[in-house]
Formats: C-alpha cells, sequence, structure tokens
C-alpha cells in the first residue's frame, strides 16, 4: 500500500471526508467537474462542513507533486498517474422514482480515460446489486480499451457517511469491502483497514456488498415508515405518540424509531433502488415500497394536521401567516438534497398562506436554485398566526417561539423536540 496514489472522485459530502482521512497516510488527488467546488477546497474550506478547516488545512497540497496529503483539481491528466481511482458521486432517483446512474457513468468514462494496467478502481456510490460489474466495467473497458479481471480491477466499499453528524466520522464507521477477484477483495480491504480505525469487513463479492449497501437504509425506511403510521393512529385516539415510544422503549429489544420527514440522499432514495431491481426480476416489493408511499406522503400529512389546528382556532387559512423553521433534510446540517421539509411548506402554500422559511444552516442560493423558494437566515421579528418547526437544528431549541406568535397561534412540531407550549405533533 506504501505505493498507493489515489483519485477521488467527486468531492462532496462522501469524498472530501474520504480524501481527507487517505490523505493523512497516502498521495491523494480529489477529482471533481465543479471548478468552483476546487477552488472552494484549495482556499482550504468546505461549505458542506463536513470537514473542518483544521483539518483539510493539515493535509492541503498546492502542487501535485507530493508524498502524502491532498491536492484538489479538475484537471484530468492531474490523476493520470494514480493507481487507485475511488467514485463518490451521487446516485439520485428522477422525478419517478427512478433511478439514475448518469453520474456513475460519466465519472466511469472520466478514470476510463487515464485507466493503466494494474489499476484499481473502488465505487462507494449506493448502486442496486450488480450496478458496478454490469453497468460501471464496461464503460471502463469501452473508453480504456482494457479487459476486466486481467489489465484492471474493481472493487466496491458502500459509503457509510452520516452528514452533520461529528461523532461517527468515516474512520469510525466499520466498512463493508470487496474486489472482483478473492485476491482484489483482501486488497481492497487491506486499503480501507489501514485508515478506518472501526476495522472492515470484507463481503464475498461484490455484489454482496451492493446489496448489504442497499438494504442497511431500506430498512431504516420501513421502520420510520412503521412509527409514522403509528403517529397517524395515535393522533385519531388522541393518544401522545412520543409518550407510547417512550414507555415501549423501556423494552431491552426495542427499536428506537422516531416519526418524522424522511428525505435526504440515502433513506429516501436507496430503497427505490432496490425496488426497481427486484420488479426487473418479476418481483413486486411490497413492504419496501409501502414503506415508501407512507413516508413519501407525510409532508402531505403534516401540512393537513396544521391546517386542522387553524380550522379549530379559528385562523383564517387564506393570506394567514406561517414561519417554517427549518428546509435541510436532517439537523445541524447545511444539506438540502431530497429535503421533506418542501413537501410540508408546498402543500402549506397549497391552501393560500403567505409563508416565510428560516433555516440558519442551509444556503439561500442552493435553496432558490433547487427549489425556487425565498428564505431568511435569521429569525423574523414579525409576528406569525402559526410556527411549524421541520428540522431539528439546535438554534430552534434557544428560541422562545411564543414571542414569534401571535396571541391565538399555534406551534406545530413535527420533530417533537419541544417541550412546552406545543399545540400540535407527530
Amino acid at each position: 500500500m506504501s505505493t498507493s496514489k489515489i483519485a477521488i472522485i467527486g468531492l462532496g459530502y462522501v469524498g472530501l471526508p474520504l480524501a481527507r482521512l487517505f490523505a493523512t497516510k497516502y498521495p491523494v488527488i480529489g477529482f471533481d467537474i465543479s471548478q468552483k467546488r476546487i477552488e472552494e477546497l484549495q482556499s482550504g474550506k468546505d461549505n458542506t462542513l463536513e470537514v473542518s478547516d483544521e483539518d483539510l488545512n493539515a493535509v492541503l497540497q498546492k502542487s501535485a507533486n507530493f508524498n502524502k496529503g491532498l491536492y484538489c483539481t479538475s484537471n484530468l491528466e492531474d490523476i493520470a498517474d494514480c493507481t487507485h481511482y475511488v467514485v463518490t458521486v451521487p446516485t439520485p432517483v428522477d422525478s419517478t422514482n427512478r433511478p439514475i446512474l448518469t453520474p456513475l457513468y460519466k465519472s466511469s468514462e472520466t478514470v476510463g480515460q487515464v485507466l493503466k494496467k494494474g489499476d484499481l478502481v473502488i465505487y462507494e456510490s449506493t448502486v442496486y446489486p450488480g450496478v458496478t460489474e454490469d453497468e460501471c466495467v464496461p464503460v471502463l473497458e469501452r473508453v480504456s480499451g482494457l479487459k476486466f479481471n486481467e489489465d484492471f480491477f474493481v472493487g466496491y466499499s458502500p459509503e457509510r457517511i452520516n452528514p452533520g453528524d461529528k461523532e461517527h466520522t468515516v474512520e469510525k464507521i466499520l466498512k463493508v469491502t470487496s474486489g472482483s477477484t478473492p485476491a482484489i477483495g483482501k486488497k481492497v480491504d487491506e486499503l480501507y483497514a489501514s485508515v478506518i480505525t472501526a476495522g472492515t469487513h470484507l463481503a464475498p463479492t461484490i455484489k454482496v456488498a451492493e446489496a448489504a449497501k442497499v438494504i442497511e437504509n431500506s430498512q431504516r425506511d420501513i421502520n420510520i415508515a412503521f412509527v409514522n403510521e403509528l403517529a397517524k393512529i395515535f393522533n385519531l385516539m388522541e393518544i401522545d405518540t412520543t409518550a407510547v415510544l417512550e414507555a415501549a422503549g423501556t423494552k431491552w429489544n426495542f427499536l428506537p424509531f422516531k416519526p418524522g420527514l424522511v428525505g435526504g440522499h440515502c433513506i429516501g432514495v436507496d430503497p427505490y433502488y432496490l425496488a426497481q431491481k427486484a420488479q426487473e426480476y418479476g418481483y413486486h416489493p411490497e413492504i419496501i415500497l409501502a414503506g415508501r408511499r407512507m413516508n413519501d406522503g407525510m409532508g402531505k400529512y403534516v401540512a393537513s394536521e396544521v391546517i386542522k389546528l387553524m380550522v379549530q382556532r379559528d385562523i383564517k387559512i387564506k393570506g394567514a401567516n406561517i414561519l417554517v423553521l427549518g428546509i435541510t433534510f436532517k439537523e445541524n446540517c447545511p444539506d438540502v438534497r431530497n429535503t421533506k421539509a418542501v413537501d410540508v411548506i408546498n402543500n402549506l402554500k397549497s391552501y393560500g398562506t403567505n409563508l416565510t422559511i428560516f433555516d440558519p444552516w442551509a444556503s439561500k442560493e442552493e435553496v432558490k436554485k433547487e427549489f425556487n423558494l425565498d428564505m431568511v437566515s435569521t429569525l423574523p421579528k414579525e409576528k406569525y398566526d402559526v410556527v411549524v418547526l421541520t428540522v431539528a437544528h439546535k438554534e430552534f431549541l434557544e428560541f422562545n417561539l411564543k414571542n414569534s406568535l401571535n396571541p391565538n397561534g399555534i406551534i406545530y412540531d413535527v420533530k417533537s423536540i419541544l417541550k412546552d407550549n406545543v399545540d400540535g405533533r407527530l
């Protein structure tokens, strides 16, 4: 491993923390097609907040010639002499929830242009079983002119990054590894084991590793769908769902899931990858897709519950002023990809209400670009008919939300983090 030179393809929420970690031991070239992202990183800043300025600057190099550290570039020539290529691009779904493999195809073409005999390509993107060998390898062969498992080899080690989590960082999460041959599997495992302090698990095949990753988030999705359904049932029965879960949680083997909005680039997406592949084999995955339907419908449900409370309080719905707290997909993180807070916002807007979105973590420019929504970064001084807390940012715990309400106003807590003066919650 001492002779390894590693290229990380894609410097987002997954790629940058991995590149930073490898750079503590190896020469690493971070490659991204966004020149803006490269300039940001080379200046020592990470706007995703996944890597601190201190940690980034500790490994950052100003040129491509070094023995250990990280150099970020959008120049293909800079990765031409690398021996290991790690692909960490996103794998989203389209508007009909069909997998989009375009980023994987494009990044495979990029690697194929510089691929040499003896090189190893490792994929980390979440996919359905078979994508690495059946979809990506043919692209590598076509572009490079090399033969798979003779001239070059591949591996798969699914990412387990948890955006915004400063406790479970990349080196502290056990890593699943695999390779296109048993010998390559061991090499992939050795590479990750050299930097992952939590250890590694070598899967017998790439397809096993791909399947393991896609079911991790599918399992969480189904469990959250179950407690979301419980929340709906208990709300009809006027029973406090949080109190029920706390009581049930006293049993040693009860799983501690909470109701809420399920967005982001993993839990809200990955089940569709598995479902798509299952349907290609003629099997309709009822439980997986039922869980998706439940969780995808929670934004509309929350909005309807808020409107119901407004009716009960005789608050005029059309023209009502509503403050929405949070638009990122999870707390204490600037990531707005596939956020379901937008579902709540759009459903509330459909009733003719006036919405103000406040999020101290999200980028105004990104929110405008992704959703064509305006937001503010500081808490407005105006009074509102309704305050809806959709994301559990730590800053929101410090506010006295009653100060933002009209006398007859309503507070709805989607995340069940507010202790007092709450009129409704999941």
